[in-house]
């Protein structure tokens, strides 16, 4: 996005990480790429640095990106006529009963917070207390655009890794925490019958000894198989037959089910934050209530006993991210944000 910004003539400096993944990206952009680091909640050394950055720039726009550059960047951009943007990609969080939270996203100084979907902006809409609320007109809904050319790569081969070819595939990709739901989807997998050449593939952080109790309990624990870690979980993703979010709140727009869309794999999410934004329920994919280890089971058999549902709901998948997430209408929408502010 901030390359594309940078190539329709946007001045830009990019203040991030150089071990960042996107670093040379932005390197061979026309955007200039600065080292930045914030190490902590209130990093003084990082509000010194973007201070004289600020100074010497005089940017008409400073855009804030995470919850660390939002409290640092607030303070160095005190006394700067710049507008402030910042970006939120979860639903809650936000309380007008958190301190912290008057110095991030309710900080009056704040033009405007790009919402990476419309239940994000919903639910900062609804911030209030005693008769204030959160303004709407500071809120915009700009969705995190894709290509389908970035997932290119092969799906990864699965049998290495111990999966049998020709195995039916459930994959669910995340970091574990209560709210990303693994707990339901092994309850789910446990319903379905012990017969079936059902594999399930966790990818992602699953540390967590309440989570191993779970799958030794499981009639499947001898098919469940844990990745860890991949920087290539997209093209993990790509060789499951389907994909399974099973989160219970707090999604914002969800990438690795946009990812596995963008594969052309059939998935299965619930209904939580921005997903169904994403998939169109029954058409590019099927949505369930969160938390519904029953639902969820009935959706991944329908999908193994129905092979051609799979495979249109896959390719339905597909061409809708190719449509209605591109990332040339992300860049569009941010410079149109942009050139009003400025204008403003």
């Amino acid at each position: 996005m901030l390359a594309g910004l940078a190539s329709r003539g946007f001045e830009m400096r990019v203040l991030c990480s150089p071990d960042g993944p996107s670093f040379a990206l932005l390197e061979t952009s026309r955007a200039a790429a600065v080292p930045f680091e914030v190490t902590r909640r209130y990093d003084r050394r990082a509000i010194a640095n973007l201070r004289r950055e600020i100074a010497a720039f005089e940017p008409d726009i400073l855009h804030l990106f995470n919850n660390r550059a939002v409290l640092n960047g607030l303070r160095a951009a005190r006394g700067s006529k710049a507008k402030i943007v910042v970006y939120r990609g979860n639903v809650g969080n936000v309380t007008c009963f958190d301190p912290l939270a008057w110095l991030r996203y309710l900080n009056p100084r704040i033009d405007r917070i790009v919402c990476v979907s419309d239940a994000v902006r919903e639910y900062l809409a609804g911030v209030g207390a005693l008769g204030w609320r959160l303004s709407s007109d500071k809120l915009v809904t700009i969705h995190k655009g894709h290509d389908l050319s970035w997932y290119a790569e092969p799906p990864v081969d699965l049998e290495p890794l111990g999966i049998p070819r020709g195995a039916f595939v459930v994959g669910c990709v995340a970091n574990w925490r209560p709210r990303k739901g693994v707990e339901v989807l092994l309850e789910a997998c446990a319903r379905l019958p012990v017969d079936a050449p059902i594999h399930v593939v966790l990818v992602g952080n699953m540390r967590s000894p309440k989570l191993a109790q779970r799958i030794a309990a499981n009639p499947h624990r001898d098919r469940i198989h844990l990745l860890g870690f991949r920087s290539d979980a997209a093209a993990v993703a790509g060789a499951f037959s389907i994909a399974v979010l099973p989160a219970t709140r707090r999604e914002g727009l969800p990438k690795t089910v946009i990812e596995a869309m963008a594969y052309g794999v059939a998935t299965v999410a619930t209904r939580v934050g921005g997903v169904a934004e994403i998939i169109e329920d029954g058409v590019s994919g099927l949505i369930v209530p969160p938390g519904d280890a029953e639902a969820l089971a009935e959706a991944i058999g329908k999908l193994y006993e129905r092979p051609e549902l799979r495979c249109e709901l896959g390719r339905q998948g597909r061409e809708r991210i190719g449509a209605a997430f591109r990332i040339e209408d992300t860049i569009a929408r941010t410079a149109e944000l942009y050139e009003g502010l400025v204008s403003s």
